[in-house]
């Protein structure tokens, strides 16, 4: 008989990690939280989805509002305000057996040391979170309770793995997963931190494409 052959991923289930500088809209982060430092006046996002690859990441629904965020919170020295948009996507990128919040959307003013990073920054406002053994940002405000970019099979479920993990058969995204309108890469410069790393200050972002090889290497 014949073996059943092995669902391809069409996407990864993860947390991306989005940036903006003084108002500006909001950019693909080149670096994870860990290692990132926004500035007072800047906004920093994260938005929970189901991309099928570095050029296909859903940006936050919430615009980078500082002064609507922030407007109420008056600077005190040594510390810088950061707004933090986090964003839990919708039903359709939940995991199997879990919804997301309620509130949609959940933001904040992180007033933290002017050299803290965009993961304490995050930490300020949406505890708890969850990471894995290599640091990556697995859940913020406890959403998802479990999971960590795990890939997505073409009909729209988990993709099978086996012990490590890893999807098998050859991985490639089918033609028709198109990177949505709102999602295209370019129109705002850089590259998608697939996969948000975050965790002490030695954890080094990783890049989006890399993460992406890794995961479907079969």
């Amino acid at each position: 008989m014949a073996a059943a052959a092995p669902a391809q991923a069409a996407g990864y289930r993860y947390w991306s990690f989005w940036e903006s500088d003084g108002g500006k809209p909001w950019a693909y982060a080149t670096q994870g939280p860990a290692t990132a430092r926004p500035a007072d006046g800047d906004a920093i996002g994260f938005r929970f989805a189901i991309s099928n690859g570095t050029n296909d990441t859903s940006r936050p629904s919430v615009a980078p509002d500082f002064t609507g965020i922030c407007g109420g919170v008056e600077k005190k020295d040594g510390t810088k305000r950061v707004a933090v948009v986090v964003d839990f996507g919708g039903p359709a990128d939940a995991p199997p057996g879990e919804a997301p919040p309620e509130k949609p959307v959940k933001v904040g003013c992180a007033q933290v040391r002017e050299d803290a990073t965009g993961a304490e920054a995050l930490a300020e406002v949406a505890k708890p979170l969850r990471y894995d053994g290599a640091a990556m940002l697995c859940g913020i405000a406890g959403y998802p309770a479990r999971g960590c970019g795990e890939p997505v099979a073409e009909t729209g479920g988990t993709g099978e793995t086996g012990g490590t993990g890893e999807t098998g058969g050859t991985g490639k995204t089918p033609s028709s997963a198109a990177p949505s309108a709102s999602a295209t890469a370019g129109e705002d410069g850089g590259s998608p931190s697939f996969g948000v790393l975050a965790g002490g200050a030695a954890v080094l972002a990783l890049g989006g494409a890399a993460i992406w090889k890794a995961r479907r290497r079969g």
